[in-house]
């Protein structure tokens, strides 16, 4: 059997124990380290290997990031910033036709600039925002569909912690892809708004009118979302501003790593402030961190044991001399690649999607000619990537934040969700077709901050 094969079966039979509800980091670690023996023909091999890998993988400081951003976003959920940023929106919007949706879609955006999870932000914002909406008189479909949707947001807008993990992947600039990520993440929002604004025109009694605000109750409730503003701007100025003139080059504040620091110290210290964050919330905070942590390094882990098996095989290099010698065109093959996402993304998250495939179809991309250098074609495909991805997370029927916004309407039936969020995938298509047709709109930002 060649290297090819063996890949290929390994990946079936990893597929397959995904299939039958094997935790996903234990189906890569399993498929990799049997498959790796197979390759070496010995065991002792393997688990030398093993000792090895294992020091590689979590003695990276890049990887120090995850946790601060994690916990970062359990003290802004627990801070109270999601009703503070709701609040604000609706009170600006709630007066237009489907105003409250789009505030809900607003809201999201804030809260994902200072969370970087998607489910979390679905999951919070979804509690705060969902009561609120079926209270005005939307429907069940417009109120779970644009939440859903929202959640999305929360991997797009950075800090994003899905970045962090194919920046360290594909060995890109972090701080680059955070910057490359804001106008798409910008787009994607401005995207649902008019998804809504469409809607709610085509179903008119799914999204009533609400009562418009009096200026100055406006204005005060804005100025409670001062601290979403202010971390926000802490933490991404701090990384990508350049705060040294006479120097060449962007000279940031600080690394992303002390960013993510920053930013976490920042956001408990509102919470403690604002009485949002008390002592139990904290020791919840820390904990709730660390189970998450712990879960995604599991997967990175199981993931790295996963592509030591293939480069054994050398299966990446050979399946993109393959792809080269069929002679396809650059755009054809990333489109296949993206499809693949939206089918990958109804049986897995996100992380574990980014994990498994980029170590597959990044070496191909890297030969492939978009007429960009290879960093802008890194950057471009990473931001690709991830916007498909999030668009798995809502396509029905196993997108996880369906499942995260049904939780939170338990009364709501899963098919009125279904429904409300086709709207929604189809505007993402939309912005994937945008996006893969005019890269400029990505790379702009990068090519002027750097």
């Amino acid at each position: 059997m060649s290297g090819l094969e063996l890949a290929l079966s390994g990946f079936g039979v990893m597929l397959v124990a995904i299939f039958l509800r094997v935790p996903i980091g234990a189906a890569m670690f399993a498929t990799g380290f049997i498959g790796t023996w197979i390759v070496l023909g010995r065991p002792s091999a393997t688990l030398s290997q093993m000792k090895t890998l294992t020091y590689d993988t979590f003695s990276s400081y890049s990887l120090t990031i995850v946790p601060l951003f994690l916990l970062m976003g359990q003290f802004a959920t627990k801070s109270g910033m999601s009703a503070a940023l709701f609040n604000a929106a609706s009170d600006w919007l709630g007066h237009r036709k489907g105003g409250v949706a789009m505030a809900a879609v607003g809201a999201c955006a804030g809260f994902g600039a200072v969370c970087g999870s998607s489910l979390a932000t679905a999951s919070t914002m979804g509690q705060v925002a969902l009561p609120e909406m079926r209270k005005r008189g939307y429907s069940d479909a417009l109120s779970t569909g644009v939440l859903a949707a929202g959640g999305t947001l929360g991997i797009l807008i950075p800090p994003s912690i899905i970045l962090v993990i194919y920046a360290i992947l594909t060995e890109q600039n972090i701080v680059k892809m955070f910057i490359a990520a804001l106008v798409p993440g910008i787009l994607a929002a401005l995207g649902y708004m008019l998804t809504v604004a469409i809607y709610v025109r085509l179903k008119p009694g799914s999204g009533p009118v609400a009562e418009r605000k009096p200026l100055g109750e406006r204005f005060r409730t804005l100025g409670r979302i001062w601290p979403v503003v202010v971390i926000f701007g802490l933490v991404m100025g701090g990384i990508a501003g350049d705060w040294n003139w006479f120097k060449p080059g962007l000279q940031a504040l600080f690394t992303p790593t002390e960013g993510a620091a920053v930013g976490a110290v920042a956001t408990g210290l509102y919470g403690v402030a604002t009485g949002g964050l008390n002592w139990q919330g904290f020791l919840d905070s820390v904990l709730e961190t660390a189970q998450a942590s712990a879960m995604i390094f599991f997967i990175i882990f199981g993931a790295q044991v996963f592509n030591s098996f293939l480069a054994f095989t050398q299966a990446p290099q050979a399946l993109a001399d393959w792809v080269t010698m069929q002679g396809y065109a650059p755009m054809t093959i990333l489109v296949a690649m993206l499809a693949c996402y939206l089918i990958f993304g109804c049986v897995m998250d996100s992380l574990s999607m980014i994990l498994l495939t980029i170590p597959i179809f990044f070496p191909i991309i890297e030969i492939l000619d978009f007429g960009m250098t290879v960093e802008q074609t890194a950057i471009w495909f990473g931001i690709l990537t991830l916007i498909v991805v999030e668009v798995g997370l809502i396509t029905p029927p196993v997108g996880m934040n369906l499942f995260i916004i049904n939780q939170v309407g338990r009364d709501i039936p899963i098919s009125q969700t279904y429904r409300g969020v086709l709207p929604f995938v189809a505007s993402d298509l939309v912005r994937v077709v945008i996006l893969v047709a005019f890269p400029s709109i990505t790379l702009w930002l990068v090519g002027v901050m750097f």
